[in-house]
C-alpha cells in the first residue's frame, strides 16, 4: 500500500509539472462541450411554448450534432483556438473563440433550416433565431469565458508554480529540524531549486507535513531509489554542515551512487536573502567529507599581532602561501604585505586577485628565490619586514627523492638564508611552515624540512640563552597533506576519473590526514600569536583516511562504481614514501595550548654550534650536486632519517634512530 500511494503521489505531480496542456486534450474538451450546448439548445427550443418544429426527434437530434461537430471540428483547425499555451495567452485569444462560436452558431442554424425544408416542415424564424441564439450564448459561457478562466489559472498555477519545474533541480530538504524549515522557506520561489519535500531517518515522522511538503522517512536503498524516481528527484540538500558530516560514512554515497546529487548550505541564516540562499547551495565534494568542525577564528589576536606592520610571504604564489595572503589581505590591518615567489605567473594572478579584491592593501610582489642571498638582502633591506612568514619550500616526496641536492638548496639552505637575514635586520617573527613529514623523516623532502627546522630553532635557542643580543622569534608550525594544493592526491584522482580511469593508489593500506587549506593556514596565522620564543607547534590532524577508501568515495562522488565503471590500480609504494604518516602529537610529546587544535611538540634541544658546520658542508656538496655525499651529511644532521624504498637505502648505519 505504501509503494502504490508513492507511486500515485509520484504520477500527480509529475502531471501537475507539466508546463503547458495537451492540445488534443484541449480539443476533445472544445468538442464535447459543444455539443453538450448543440444538445440543450435543441432541447430548450423544442420545449419551448408553442414549439411548431420536431427538434426533439432522435434523427433529427443525430442530424444536428454531426453538423455542429464536424463544423465546430473544422472551425477548430482553421483558426487553431485548441493551440494556445494558455499561461503566454492574453485576451485576443476570446476573439478567436467569438469567431468559432458565432460560426458554428451560423452553420448550424443553417443546417437546420435546410433539414427542415427537406421534410417539408415549414420554417419558424424565431424559433431558429432563438435556437441559435442560445447555443451561442451556451458555447459563449463555457468556451469563452472557459477559457479566460484557463488562462487565469494556467498563469497562477503553471507560471508561478511550476512552468520553472523542469529547469529547476527537484530537491529534498535533509531534516525537519528548524533550519531546514527555514531553508526550504527562503527556496520557495527561487529559480534554481524547487523544494518537493523534506527527507528523515526519523521512522516517527514519517507521513506528516512540514510548511505543507510531505516528509519521506528512507530505510535504505530501495526507499531512496523509488523516491527519486517518482519525484524525479535530482539531489537531496543539507542545511548545515554538521547534518551532512553525520550522514558522510553512508548516506551521501548511497544517493551518489544512484545518480542523487547531493548540496550543502553552508551557512544559513533568517535574515539571508534569497539570492544568497540560492547561491550558496554548493554540491557536495570529497573536500567536504574529510571537514572536520568549523575552527573558532581567532580574528581579534591575528589582526593585534599584524597591524600596521610589513609582512613578508615567501611563497605566496603556492597553496598554502597563497591562502596566507587572501587571509592577510582580508583582515585589512597590515601596514604593507610583500609576496615573494620565483613562480612567473602564479604570482602575477594572486596579485590581480588581490588587487580587485583589496583595492587599498599596499602590495609588493617581487619575483625572487630563496636560494639567492643577494635577492633576498635587496628584498630585507628594501621593506624591512616585521613578520616573516616562511612558506616557499619543494614539498613532492617522489621528485625531491630523484633530486635531493635542489630538494636541500631550497628547504634547508633557503630557510637557513631567511633565517638569518631575519636576525640580521631584527625581524620580530619568522614562522616556518614545515610538514609532518619531518617527524622521523623517511624520504630527503622530509628530511630536509627537519633540517632547516632544526636551524631555525638553533637559533632561536642562541637569543633564549643570551647568546645573541637578537630578539626575533622562531615559530615552526607542522601539519599534514592538504586539500586541493597543488600535486594534491584529490587532484589527481578527479582528472584520472575525468579521463574515465583507471585510478592510481600506490597500496591498499596507505593512510593519510587531512586538512583543508584555509584551516591550515587559519592555525598558523592562530599560532604565530601564540609564541613567546623558539617553538613547534603541531596541528591536530583529525581522522587519518585510507587512500584507496578515499579513491572509491569520490568515484561514487562522480556517479560511477568502484572496480566497475572506474578501475582502481595499485602501483607501489613510491621512493622515500611511508605506508602510514605518523600522528604528529601524542600526550607523551607535546603541551597544550589555549587553542584545543595546537599542541606545543616537546623537542630534542640542538646546539647550533654543533650543527653549523653541518649546513656549510650542505650547501657546498648540494652546489657541486654530489648527491650521495649530500645525502649523506642530511643523514648525519638528521639521525632519525632513514630511508624507505630509495636508492638512498645503503647508508642508513645500523643503530635504532634518536626519535623526535
Amino acid at each position: 500500500m505504501k509503494t502504490l500511494l508513492l507511486n500515485v503521489k509520484g504520477w500527480l505531480y509529475r502531471l501537475s509539472s507539466k508546463s503547458y496542456l495537451n492540445r488534443k486534450i484541449v480539443l476533445c474538451y472544445d468538442l464535447f462541450f459543444s455539443l453538450v450546448c448543440c444538445f440543450v439548445s435543441l432541447w430548450k427550443t423544442s420545449t419551448a411554448p408553442s414549439s411548431s418544429f420536431f427538434y426533439w426527434k432522435p434523427l433529427f437530434i443525430i442530424a444536428m450534432l454531426c453538423i455542429n461537430l464536424l463544423g465546430f471540428l473544422f472551425l477548430s483547425l482553421r483558426l487553431k483556438t485548441y493551440r494556445q499555451i494558455f499561461r503566454y495567452s492574453s485576451m485576443r485569444v476570446l476573439r478567436y473563440g467569438v469567431l468559432l462560436v458565432f460560426y458554428t452558431s451560423l452553420i448550424s442554424m443553417l443546417c437546420a433550416t435546410l433539414i427542415l425544408i427537406g421534410v417539408g416542415r415549414s420554417i419558424v424564424v424565431q424559433e431558429i433565431l432563438f435556437f441559435g441564439f442560445f447555443y451561442f450564448i451556451l458555447e459563449f459561457s463555457l468556451f469563452v469565458l472557459g477559457r479566460y478562466l484557463l488562462i487565469s489559472l494556467a498563469r497562477w498555477v503553471l507560471q508561478n508554480r511550476f512552468t520553472r519545474l523542469q529547469t529547476k533541480k527537484k530537491i529534498l530538504v535533509y531534516g525537519v529540524q528548524e533550519n531546514s524549515v527555514a531553508l526550504s522557506r527562503q527556496l520557495k520561489n527561487n529559480t534554481e531549486y524547487s523544494v518537493v519535500g523534506f527527507c528523515t531517518r526519523d521512522k516517527e515522522k514519517s507521513n506528516y507535513q512540514v510548511d505543507g511538503l510531505p516528509i519521506f522517512c528512507i530505510h535504505g536503498e530501495k526507499d531512496l531509489e523509488q523516491l527519486a524516481e517518482s519525484y524525479s528527484l535530482d539531489g537531496i540538500v543539507f542545511p548545515a554542515e554538521c547534518d551532512f558530516l553525520h550522514e558522510r560514512t553512508g548516506f551521501i554515497y548511497l544517493c551518489e551512487s544512484i545518480n542523487l546529487h547531493t548540496y550543502l548550505m553552508p551557512t544559513m541564516s533568517e535574515c539571508s536573502t534569497l539570492k544568497v540562499a540560492s547561491a550558496s547551495i554548493q554540491r557536495i565534494r570529497i573536500e567536504d567529507l574529510l571537514m572536520r568542525d568549523e575552527i573558532k577564528s581567532a580574528r581579534e589576536e591575528v589582526c593585534k599581532e599584524l597591524t600596521g606592520k610589513v609582512v613578508l610571504v615567501t611563497g605566496a604564489a603556492g597553496s598554502i602561501g597563497s591562502e596566507l595572503v587572501k587571509q592577510i589581505a582580508k583582515l585589512n590591518c597590515v601596514k604593507r604585505l610583500v609576496l615573494f615567489d620565483n613562480a612567473e605567473t602564479p604570482l602575477h594572478n594572486i596579485r590581480l586577485h588581490l588587487e580587485k579584491e583589496y583595492p587599498s592593501l599596499a602590495l609588493d610582489p617581487i619575483v625572487g628565490d630563496v636560494r639567492s642571498q643577494s635577492r633576498l638582502r635587496y628584498l630585507f633591506e628594501r621593506f624591512h619586514p616585521e613578520i616573516v612568514l616562511h612558506a616557499a619550500a619543494y614539498k613532492h616526496v617522489p621528485l625531491m627523492e630523484e633530486n635531493p641536492c635542489e630538494s636541500v638548496l631550497v628547504n634547508v639552505i633557503g630557510t637557513k638564508n631567511i633565517a638569518d637575514l631575519c636576525l640580521a635586520y631584527n625581524v620580530e617573527k619568522m614562522v616556518m611552515i614545515s610538514t609532518d613529514k619531518a617527524v622521523n623523516p623517511t624520504n630527503v623532502m622530509g628530511a630536509s624540512k627537519r633540517a632547516a627546522e632544526i636551524y631555525v630553532q638553533s637559533l632561536g635557542r642562541l637569543i633564549a640563552t643570551g647568546v645573541r643580543p637578537e630578539k626575533t622569534i622562531f615559530v615552526t608550525t607542522r601539519f599534514g597533506n592538504v586539500l586541493g594544493s597543488q600535486g594534491s592526491v584529490i587532484e589527481l584522482f578527479r582528472r584520472q576519473i575525468a579521463e574515465g580511469g583507471p585510478i592510481t593508489v600506490t597500496d591498499p593500506e596507505v593512510e593519510r590526514y587531512f586538512m583543508s587549506i584555509p584551516e591550515a593556514c587559519s592555525l598558523i596565522l592562530q599560532a604565530s600569536t601564540l609564541a613567546t620564543q623558539a617553538q613547534i607547534f603541531v596541528f591536530d590532524m583529525g581522522e587519518k583516511h585510507k587512500i584507496v577508501d578515499l579513491a572509491k568515495n569520490m568515484i561514487r562522488l562522480a556517479g560511477f562504481e568502484p572496480d566497475k565503471d572506474i578501475k582502481i590500480v595499485y602501483t607501489g609504494l613510491r621512493p622515500g614514501e611511508k605506508l602510514y604518516e605518523e600522528v604528529l602529537a601524542s600526550k607523551e610529546n607535546v603541551d597544550a595550548t589555549t587553542i584545543d587544535k595546537i599542541k606545543i611538540a616537546k623537542i630534542r634541544p640542538m646546539e647550533y654550534s654543533e650543527i653549523i658546520d653541518k649546513y656549510d658542508q650542505l650547501l657546498t656538496l648540494s652546489k657541486r650536486v654530489e648527491i650521495l655525499q649530500t645525502v649523506k651529511v642530511l643523514k648525519e644532521l638528521v639521525p632519525e632519517y632513514k630511508s624507505a624504498h630509495s636508492q638512498f637505502e645503503a647508508l642508513d648505519k645500523v643503530s635504532k634512530p634518536n626519535l623526535i
